[in-house]
């Protein structure tokens, strides 16, 4: 399941503070590109529960979290590891470009 992130304080506890990898997908309700992303995102999660947690965050309700992280366009995946973003992916992408960036920077298979 992703979860919707919509404060600075649950974004410290789900993201910042995770005990495993995350993926954070930045997204608007207009965006088109993102609505393509979605049901990729939310297939991908189920295949790696457990072991990597996905959230997404709206950047009308949640700007100053996607400001923090220099996001400019959506949708924009950036995924964290030990509280530390290490990867930023811009635009939507496939189903097995998406699980071939988890494995490289997240060494997930």
């Amino acid at each position: 399941m992703v979860k919707e992130i919509e404060s600075m304080e649950e974004f410290e506890k789900e993201v910042l503070k995770s005990e495993k990898p995350v993926i954070v997908d930045f997204w608007a309700e207009w965006c088109t590109p993102c609505k393509i992303l979605l049901p990729i995102i939310e297939e991908v999660a189920k295949e790696y529960e457990g072991r990597v947690k996905f959230v997404k965050v709206n950047i009308e309700k949640a700007n100053e979290i996607a400001m923090l992280f220099g996001v400019q366009a959506i949708p924009t995946l950036i995924f964290f590891e030990g509280g530390s973003a290490i990867e930023k992916v811009v635009g939507a992408l496939p189903k097995e470009e998406l699980k071939k960036i988890i494995a490289r920077v997240f060494s997930v298979e």
